[in-house]
């Protein structure tokens, strides 16, 4: 148990360091550097004068955090960088230092159980990587949900800008026509371009934006599509309307394709948990018996092996089921 010791101080460092940070977001809030910045602005509106002058940025740009410190210091970041576009991708209203909040304190929380329940190192270090990896699994769920939501509304939104554009309409008005008119949560974005557009940002910046926020093929074919023709030109109804044919028959071969493949991704997920399911059962009705697979150094090496060949398996049959259209 030294390596659950160990974890544990770890944790606790990082518990710790949580509490200063949160010390000092609640002391930044009241009299920190956002607080003063905000007195000054109202001096300003109200009249007064800007004595500290300082340089005001007028670009705009996600916060990763609400601590001007710690957000700077994330900017830097590649990681803070995936993952705050993760969060944007999922619609999810957090910021990167809430996510990182939220992924150590399942860590502690795994370690805090582990502690408790006395486990062996390896059910130690495993159940540590689950705390740790929820929040991102969870995250990464709440995306693919999300996508196949918007992919679900892509037809209709092709026939409906089709459908305006033919009525005589503008893009920039059909666009806030589809932000207005169409259920969430692809009308919202369509209505963060409306407003891009309305605050200056070029039609084909504002596109591409959407095309990053919303990684869908379907979506980047309509948006290549608006680009060419207001190179080129061309009727831009029309193209829509077949996009949007496409895409509906892609959706529906799609359906196909997954119910003939349901029988291997149940195969995959069986296959899967089966081994662990077992082992827990066998650790709860005799510890002892088990035990020699965390304690022999031959029931080590054959943990590695096992999990080793589940971990092929699983990705294997996933690459067997999950077939693109």
């Amino acid at each position: 148990m030294d390596y659950v010791f160990y974890g544990f101080a770890v944790l606790l460092f990082a518990a710790v360091i949580l509490l200063i940070e949160g010390g000092y977001l609640l002391w930044s809030e009241t009299r920190g550097g956002g607080a003063k910045r905000i007195a000054r602005r109202l001096r300003v509106m109200s009249g007064g004068t800007d004595v500290e002058g300082g340089a005001i940025s007028i670009l705009k740009r996600r916060r990763y955090s609400a601590s001007d410190g710690l957000d700077a210091l994330l900017h830097r970041l590649r990681l803070a960088h995936a993952i705050d576009r993760l969060l944007m991708q999922a619609g999810v209203n957090w910021m990167v230092a809430q996510f990182l909040a939220a992924s150590l304190a399942f860590l502690c929380a795994a370690a805090l159980v582990a502690h408790a329940w006395d486990t062996p190192p390896l059910v130690t270090w495993a159940m540590l990587l689950a705390g740790l990896g929820l929040p991102y699994f969870l995250l990464r769920r709440t995306r693919a949900m999300r996508m196949e939501k918007i992919e679900q509304q892509l037809p209709e939104a092709a026939d409906f800008l089709a459908r305006a554009m033919r009525a005589g309409h503008s893009f920039t008005n059909v666009l806030q026509m589809v932000g207005s008119e169409l259920p969430e949560p692809l009308s919202g974005e369509f209505r963060t371009v409306h407003q891009e557009i309305n605050y200056g940002v070029p039609m084909g910046e504002a596109l591409h934006s959407l095309a990053e926020r919303i990684p869908l093929t379907d979506l980047r074919y309509m948006v290549i599509a608006v680009l060419i023709q207001r190179e080129s030109g061309g009727n831009l109804a029309e193209i829509l309307g077949n996009i949007g044919h496409i895409i509906r028959e892609r959706l529906k071969l799609l359906g196909q394709v997954r119910v003939l493949s349901a029988e291997g991704r149940i195969s995959a997920w069986i296959l899967g948990i089966l081994p662990f399911a077992v082992a827990g059962m066998m650790y709860l009705t005799n510890p002892e018996y088990i035990s020699m697979l965390w304690t022999d150094p031959s029931g080590i090496r054959l943990l590695c092996y096992a999990g080793a060949m589940i971990t092929i398996g699983v990705l294997w049959l996933r690459k067997l089921i999950n077939i693109r259209v």
